[in-house]
This record gives structure tokens, C-alpha cells and sequence, in this order.
């Protein structure tokens, strides 16, 4: 005699097709939201974090095209260096940290070139 299934989320049992592993919609819609929660709070908090850094490169540089700011007013603005989305390597070898199309170049005596990508 086949084992009978039950509800993945509430531990009922299951009537229908072979496959099924949830009794209804919102047990599926539990199940699912409780397994993707911790992966999704760590997400976000990425997430919120890169969309800080933009943010304040882009307010800081405006309209210009390039500016200099110190590493000590990016800290109080609240930049976390930690968190970029990629990196540009130049042909003289230095290496632009991206947020999205807004980047900074680390140059001598703590200061900093913020720039803009035009992109394609």
C-alpha cells in the first residue's frame, strides 16, 4: 500500500495528482516564503547597501565629470568601501571600484577621484 503524502508546510493530508506537495496554495506560499527568508534578509541587505553607495557618489559628483573628494567625507557621508559592483582596470593599472555606472579611484594621500561610466 503507497505511503500516504502529506502538506510539506502543515502536515495535512494530500489529495490529488502523484506530485503534489502542498495542500493548497497557501501552504505553498508559507512553505516557500520560510525556506527563502534568510537568503532574502542577506539580499536585501546587500542590495540596500549598493543602492547607499550609489546614491552618494552620485549626489557628491552631480553633474561634473570627475571630481576629488577625501576618503574622511565618503566615510561620514557613509560610503562602505566593502560593497562595489565591479572593478576597472586601467591601461596605467589602476583599479576603479564601480557602484553601477558611478566608480572612485583611490589616489594618493587618502583622496579619491569619483567618476561616472558612460556605458554602452
Amino acid at each position: 500500500m503507497a505511503e500516504e503524502k502529506v502538506c510539506l508546510d502543515c502536515g495535512a493530508p494530500i489529495r490529488g495528482r502523484s506530485d503534489k506537495r502542498f495542500c493548497d496554495d497557501a501552504c505553498r506560499n508559507s512553505y516557500n516564503n520560510r525556506i527563502n527568508s534568510t537568503s532574502s534578509i542577506f539580499i536585501r541587505k546587500v542590495n540596500s547597501t549598493l543602492r547607499k553607495n550609489r546614491r552618494i557618489l552620485e549626489e557628491l559628483l552631480g553633474t561634473e565629470k570627475t571630481i576629488k573628494v577625501s576618503r574622511e567625507h565618503l566615510l561620514r557621508k557613509g560610503l562602505n568601501f566593502d560593497y562595489f559592483t565591479n572593478q576597472i582596470v586601467n591601461v596605467k593599472g589602476q583599479v576603479y571600484y564601480f557602484v553601477y555606472e558611478y566608480g572612485y579611484l583611490d589616489l594618493e594621500e587618502n583622496t579619491f577621484l569619483i567618476v561616472r561610466h558612460k556605458g554602452n
